[in-house]
């Protein structure tokens, strides 16, 4: 799988093909593979859960210590993959691709991705351009730390910063679709706005909670209070006066307190769940990237 003027890299490895459900020849091909060379892994879902579920099951059924993902739409070129390998000896953790001269459709495909990606940037702030190419090339102990679930597969890059990793990404080869119909579209677009938000919480609020709700809850007791200040105002200062029974602002004012004692009450909420989550599994509040001098009993503790 060497490129031009490289030399092939001689480290073993495997290929592990996932089957989401496909309803097609694609599993009798894999199984004619797999009977030629031993190489070859195959995983075969029982019916079509998705990217994000396809992508856990080959981080969990490989066993290399480096793992390199790509779709099987042949739109990512297999040639990369050893400057991808390149990068990773320079000592980052995970090296994305970049999709140069993106072979899509432009308003299906590359304006919503444009669009996407560039809100992503600005809520969490990492500075990958392209989170949705697949190609990419990430350690095993970083790939099996991430929590992938619902729809997250697109947002690999912002949970492995949340794991402290070191990332880059470099441009890869993009082809044309020969093959099959795309699944993405317009109405992703929405789904990719719900995902962020829960991203974002757990990227920055997973925690501390309290601090995103509680937050809200001042805020809102604050303009409720102040919302009721105004009607006194507009009572008492006022010719002729607006009585308090009459203005929707007292209204408005107890809606925001109730808003705010339950936004309150959320936070704490938040918290005590968060003290489960974190207790009850044996989870840290933070990784470890390596130690020195230190035995396994330690890290028993930690767990």
């Amino acid at each position: 799988m060497g490129g031009e003027g490289r030399p092939p890299r001689l480290e073993s490895y495997e290929i592990l093909f996932v089957d989401d459900g496909s309803g097609d020849d694609s599993f009798a091909v894999l199984n004619e593979l797999a009977a030629f060379d031993d190489r070859v892994k195959v995983v075969r879902l029982r019916r079509n859960f998705g990217q994000t579920p396809a992508l856990r099951a080959g981080i969990d059924w490989s066993t290399g210590d480096i793992l390199v993902t790509m779709d099987g739409d042949l739109q990512n070129d297999p040639a990369d993959i050893p400057m991808l390998l390149d990068k990773l000896d320079e000592g980052h953790d995970a090296v994305f691709g970049l999709r140069a001269n993106r072979q899509d459709h432009l308003f299906v495909r590359k304006l919503p991705s444009f669009f996407g990606n560039w809100l992503i940037r600005r809520v969490t702030g990492v500075r990958i351009r392209d989170m949705g190419c697949t190609l990419r090339a990430m350690r095993r102990d970083l790939a099996e730390s991430l929590s992938l679930y619902g729809e997250l597969h697109r947002f690999v890059p912002v949970l492995a910063q949340m794991h402290g990793a070191r990332i880059v990404q470099v441009p890869v080869r993009h082809h044309a679709r020969v093959a099959g119909k795309t699944k993405y579209g317009l109405t992703r677009t929405v789904r990719v706005l719900l995902d962020l938000i829960t991203v974002k919480f757990l990227h920055t609020y997973l925690a501390r909670p309290m601090h995103v709700l509680g937050t809200a809850g001042l805020v809102s007791m604050a303009l409720g209070g102040l919302s009721l200040l105004v009607t006194i105002a507009m009572k008492y200062l006022l010719n002729p006066p607006v009585f308090m029974t009459g203005n929707p602002l007292l209204l408005l004012s107890v809606m925001l307190e109730l808003v705010g004692v339950q936004f309150i009450s959320m936070g704490l909420l938040g918290e005590v769940l968060t003290r489960t989550y974190f207790e009850s599994q044996g989870k840290t509040s933070y990784t470890v990237r390596t130690t020195l001098n230190l035995s396994d009993a330690g890290h028993r503790r930690a767990a």
